[in-house]
C-alpha cells in the first residue's frame, strides 16, 4: 500500500526516511540539513560516508542558501533545465551539513521534475537528500514493484508515483571550476549543455563530487558480460531483436532504452542465471549515458 504525501511529509518532518518518486529513479529520502536524519540513508544503503548525496530543492530555490557560490552558468542551466534530471555541484555554503556533502566542500544540487516530488518539496521548509531507493551499488528501483524489501522495511513512508519516466540518473555537471565538466553523464547530454552555455565541456579533475561513480555500479547480482552481438542461445539483454522465452528486447531508442534498463536488470536477477549477456547499444553521443551504466554495471567488485 503507498503512502500519501502528508504521510511522507510527516515522516520527513520527524527525521525519518520516506521512498519518494523522481522521473529519474525512486529515492531514498531525507532533510538534507538534518545531519541525524541523513546519517540513516547512509546506514540503510550501505552507503561509504565520503559519497556525497544530491540536494533536491524546488525549482525557484534561492541557490545561495546551500551554495556560497552561485555562478551565472548555474543560472542559465537550471533556466534550461529544471526542473529536470540535471545535478549541478557548486561551491557548498557553511548551512549544509558535511555528511550531506560526503565531506566535501562542494554541494550537488537539482530539482526534481515529478509531480509528487515537487508537490512534496512545496509541503516542506528543507531541501530533501535522496539518493536511489538502493542498497549500495545495486540497481536503482524505477517501480515501487522493484523496491528492495530491506529498504522499504526502514522507509518510514512509501509513495508510489508511478514508473519514473527517465528511467537512470540524472547528468551531473561540476561548476565550481574555470571550464564545466560533465561528472555523470545522463539523459541531458554535454551537447545540450554546451549550447546553453556557449563553452565546451571540459574533462572533470574530481570525480567523487559527484554520487554514482563508483566502478561497479547501477549492478544486478547476476554476472553481466558486454558484447557487441548475443546469440539466441545466450540470456540476457539483446538490441531490437525479437524476444524468446531467456531474452529481454530492449528498444532502439534511447530513451525508452534508458527507461527500461534497471527493470530488466532486476528481471535478470529473478531468473537466478550464473551469468548474463547484455548486447551493447550504438556507440552515438546519446547513447554515452546508457554506456556509462552498462560499463559499471558490469564491472567486476
Amino acid at each position: 500500500m503507498s503512502d500519501t504525501l502528508e504521510q511522507a511529509a510527516d515522516c520527513l518532518r520527524r527525521g525519518e526516511l520516506a521512498v519518494i518518486p523522481t522521473e529519474t529513479v525512486y529515492g531514498l529520502a531525507a532533510n538534507a540539513l538534518n545531519a541525524q536524519a541523513v546519517s540513516k540513508i547512509f546506514e540503510v544503503k550501505g552507503r561509504p560516508a565520503d559519497h556525497p548525496l544530491i540536494v533536491h530543492v524546488r525549482p525557484d530555490a534561492d541557490l545561495s542558501q546551500f551554495a556560497a557560490q552561485v555562478p551565472e552558468s548555474a543560472n542559465r542551466l537550471r533556466k534550461a533545465f529544471w526542473p529536470g534530471p540535471l545535478t549541478m555541484v557548486l561551491r557548498k555554503s557553511p548551512g549544509v551539513p558535511a555528511i550531506t556533502t560526503g565531506r566535501r566542500d562542494t554541494v550537488a544540487l537539482r530539482a526534481p521534475n515529478h509531480p509528487i516530488a515537487l508537490a512534496l518539496l512545496e509541503m516542506l521548509d528543507f531541501p530533501l537528500a535522496a539518493p536511489s531507493a538502493n542498497r549500495f551499488m545495486s540497481v536503482s528501483p524505477t517501480t515501487v514493484e522493484d523496491l528492495d524489501g530491506a529498504i522499504r522495511s526502514k522507509a518510514c513512508g512509501v509513495v508510489d508515483g508511478g514508473p519514473c519516466q527517465v528511467g537512470i540518473e540524472s547528468t551531473v555537471v561540476d561548476l565550481t571550476g574555470e571550464q564545466p565538466a560533465i561528472l555523470r553523464p545522463g539523459m541531458i547530454s554535454r551537447a545540450q549543455i554546451e549550447a546553453v552555455l556557449g563553452v565546451k565541456v571540459g574533462e572533470p579533475e574530481d570525480l567523487a563530487r559527484s554520487p554514482g561513480t563508483h566502478p561497479r555500479h547501477y549492478a544486478p547480482r547476476t554476472k553481466l558480460i558486454l558484447k557487441p552481438n548475443v546469440t539466441p542461445e545466450e540470456p540476457g539483454l539483446v538490441f531490437g531483436k525479437p524476444r524468446n522465452l531467456h531474452q529481454l528486447e530492449m528498444q532502439r531508442n534511447p530513451e525508452a532504452y534508458a527507461k527500461r534498463l534497471y527493470s530488466a536488470l532486476i528481471e535478470l536477477d529473478k531468473m537466478d542465471l550464473p551469468l548474463a549477456f547484455v548486447e551493447l547499444p550504438p556507440d552515438g553521443v546519446e547513447w554515452e549515458a546508457i554506456h556509462d551504466r552498462l560499463r559499471r554495471a558490469a564491472q567486476s567488485e
